[in-house]
């Protein structure tokens, strides 16, 4: 069914604050220079821009160098092993391959396909039997035409005296095909960089990626176009707001830092530094947080109390941890309506659900869109959709090859993006729990029936997520992986019912309080908060128990699942008042802003430590954060002078996954919705 609008709060499940204390007007990202966001490194360092310059000698990793069989080797015993593992007609395959890669020494050998195996679990033991048995392989998966059945595929690794990549060999040249099988062996191995490489040089290259006003894969996609690279061949720990200005860590393999600072020039809106030559790849998940720094403009309250009461007890109280409607999607198609289409089954489905016509799209677009929907015209379609509409695009491309063919289209779509369809629909489920959760027993205390990190189990009883294999082909290997996107959002982590023995000894608080993300290892409540999940599952024609068909990766029942933190403290919380006169003028600085400046200043300015701390002063118009001084507009200098417009400047570190509008939602106490900002705004 067609909406008219985007998706509201109540919608999404977003309902409830952690405090009863009264907000104020402000506007939030009027200029998207007023939303800075600053990626926090897993060793905690924080990412910034500071230089532009070219690697040195430090930044160089030694990779070490897997020997290729030779041809006395005995792999007797390991053989033996694998045949009690995958069966005979797998061990002789992976024999003839050890045999022709002694033989044939340096020349281009050909990999082998394993048989089919629908067991993931199975799978996972394969790939670790190779790292262990067989380092000089790398083990991938891939699936077959049908788009069901998957198998595993082995092939020599870079520096193992052949193969790929290691004799300079030519970029992207073409491979065998496996005697002309169905299954989709046309996955390129690791060739998106030089094939002349330095042993001495990590194969990736980290890079810090500054963006304004687009998204992460926007951003990697004019990259690449212009270095020749398809998308997955970047690597990044998250992606970042759209509508801000952000520096995060990216990766892409065997690409040399000097193609990189050579697009500087040529970008607008993004630049890249800080480059490093590294062992390994960034995937989902492998950051601690993110640095906020968020003006609000337009500030009007009843008092200065208001606005101090407020911001106080943001600091102190914290806020519901909502998915915020950025996980949604800005458009009138909630991207969990997708998602409860592909749990459903319902491919065709999902995807008129992507390609239709929607409202508050551009009316280019929209035109485009509906002129596929009334004439199927492929070819124009793909002419004229602009890059950044991915999912749009790669849907196209697979049906103009397979027509009628919509699971395989949406299979098209990229791992990290069809994924977030179905996250999105957990992400949903999560936001009414906590809301029930929230409404029926309050923020004040623990009850039974609360899930909570067990406290008393070891660190090593948590059961961590397996990422070996992310089902989408990617290699499990370290050295090849360029853009896992198996990584959850929440690890699973050992969790217990809180029950009235805990109660007693009061180990726990509603900080502890966690919710699930449904899927086959989390468990739900042990109270009334358990009953949403499966009603409104329910109303939506979905089990949260049973896969309704056969595609594993949108089948709930396949995924693993996780919890979340029901409540959120921001981390090192400053704020502070600015007033201002003009509201094209930037009130925070850009870390572009600080390399624009001379060496001196710069060095003066900026620092991680300094940056991760507190709030840069200032200027002297600008109010203390104990809230003194008058809060009127009063013009200063001549009466002509324009009126002087209040803003407060904030600034807070989250842990990864958690939505900085939903903080500012908490302490102004109205909705984050675009709509509705955009109506403070005029």
């Amino acid at each position: 069914m067609a909406r008219s609008s985007s998706l509201s709060e109540a919608e999404a499940g977003i309902s409830c604050f952690a405090s009863s204390l009264p907000g104020f007007r402000g506007v939030l990202k009027h200029r998207y220079s007023d939303f800075i966001v600053h990626e926090v490194a897993r060793d905690g360092t924080l990412v910034q821009l500071t230089s532009l310059d070219l690697p040195t000698e430090q930044c160089v990793d030694v990779k070490e160098e897997k020997a290729a069989p030779s041809a006395d080797a005995d792999h007797s015993q390991a053989l033996e092993s694998f045949r009690a593992l995958c069966g005979d007609a797998d061990c002789e395959a992976l024999r003839g391959l050890l045999e022709r890669v002694a033989a044939e020494g340096d020349s281009d050998v050909s990999p082998v396909i394993l048989s089919s195996d629908a067991d993931k679990a199975h799978r996972s033991e394969v790939h670790n039997f190779f790292k262990k048995n067989f380092k000089f392989f790398v083990t991938d998966t891939v699936e077959h035409s049908d788009g069901v059945q998957r198998c595993i595929r082995v092939r020599l690794g870079s520096g193992a005296g052949g193969g790929r990549g290691g004799g300079g060999g030519g970029r992207g040249r073409k491979r065998k095909n496996m005697g002309g099988s169905d299954w989709r062996d046309d996955r390129p191995f690791d060739s998106r960089g030089s094939s002349n490489w330095s042993d001495h040089v990590g194969k990736f290259l980290r890079f810090h990626l500054y963006k304004e006003n687009k998204d992460t894969q926007e951003a990697l996609g004019v990259i690449g176009k212009m270095l020749g690279l398809q998308p997955r061949s970047f690597g990044f720990a998250g992606t970042k707001d759209k509508r801000a200005v952000t520096s995060q860590q990216v990766t892409v393999f065997k690409v040399q830092a000097n193609r990189l600072a050579a697009l500087n020039n040529r970008l607008f809106g993004i630049k890249v530094g800080n480059f490093c030559y590294v062992k390994e790849g960034l995937v989902l998940g492998q950051l601690m947080g993110n640095r906020f720094t968020i003006t609000l403009r337009g500030v009007i309250a009843e008092s200065k109390d208001v606005i101090k009461a407020a911001a106080d007890g943001l600091g102190k109280n914290g806020f519901i941890n909502y998915y915020g409607l950025q996980r949604f999607g800005s458009g009138s198609v909630p991207t969990h309506l997708v998602g409860a289409a592909l749990l459903r089954g319902e491919w065709k489905a999902a995807v008129n659900l992507i390609l239709d016509p929607r409202e508050g799209e551009r009316d280019d677009i929209n035109e485009l869109r509906k002129h596929y929907k009334e004439h199927g015209d492929i070819d124009k379609a793909l002419r004229n959709f602009p890059r950044h509409l991915v999912a749009e695009r790669a849907i196209l491309q697979c049906l103009k090859k397979c027509p009628g063919n919509y699971l395989q289209a949406l299979k098209g779509i990229p791992r990290t993006l069809r994924m977030m369809y179905v996250h999105s629909y957990q992400s949903y489920l999560w936001n009414h729990a906590a809301s029930m959760r929230v409404e029926k027993y309050g923020i004040s205390q623990v009850v039974e029936g609360d899930l909570v990190y067990n406290k008393e189990s070891l660190p090593e009883e948590s059961t961590s997520v397996d990422i070996t294999e992310t089902d989408d082909g990617h290699t499990n290997s370290s050295e090849i992986d360029l853009c896992s996107e198996a990584q959850p959002e929440e690890t699973i982590q050992s969790v217990k019912i809180v029950d009235s023995g805990d109660l007693l000894k009061g180990m726990y608080t509603f900080d502890d309080v966690v919710l699930p993300l449904p899927g086959s290892q989390a468990i739900f409540p042990g109270n009334a908060v358990a009953e949403i999940y499966h009603e409104m599952a329910k109303k939506d024609g979905i089990s949260l128990t049973e896969n309704a068909h056969g595609v594993k990766e949108f089948s709930i029942t396949s995924m693993k699942g996780g919890y979340r933190r029901v409540f959120q403290h921001p981390i090192d919380f400053q704020w502070e008042l600015v007033t201002y006169t003009d509201e094209s003028s930037s009130l925070a600085e850009t870390d572009l802003d600080v390399l624009s400046r001379t060496p001196k200043e710069a060095n003066e300015l900026v620092t991680s430590d300094q940056s991760q701390d507190k709030l840069e002063k200032a200027s002297d118009t600008s109010m203390p954060t104990n809230g003194s001084g008058s809060l009127e507009n009063k013009p200063t200098g001549s009466p002509d002078t324009a009126p002087r417009k209040l803003a407060i400047k904030l600034a807070f570190t989250l842990p990864a996954s958690c939505y900085a509008t939903m903080a500012i939602r908490e302490l102004l106490k109205t909705s984050t919705s675009v709509a509705y900002q955009k109506t403070l705004s005029c």
